[in-house]
């Protein structure tokens, strides 16, 4: 038997117990430390945290939806999405 130590996508804390699984099959994950959960694999390129910073990244860099969309290979759709998701945050 192989164990993985998980970190906190969060946190960087390694207090993490599993939580169950998504509908998909992928492992949920929760911290203790900071109490987020999270998946320890994703199945969506888009889902990823990274593709968000990316998305956050290029997007303050003037690039547009639509070469955001080609150069990390997700959809339009997810880029809207994730900076309509990163506006309201930033408003609040």
């Amino acid at each position: 038997m192989v164990t993985t130590n998980v970190k906190c996508i969060h946190c960087e804390s390694e207090e993490v117990v599993k939580t169950g699984k998504q509908a998909k099959g992928a492992q949920r994950c929760k911290c203790k430390k900071c109490g987020k959960t999270f998946q320890t694999q994703y199945v969506s390129l888009g889902a990823k945290p990274e593709t968000k910073l990316l998305i956050a990244k290029m997007s303050l860099n003037g690039s547009g939806i639509r070469d955001i969309s080609r150069v990390l290979g997700v959809s339009q759709n997810t880029v809207i999405s994730t900076l309509k998701k990163l506006k309201a945050f930033l408003e609040t």
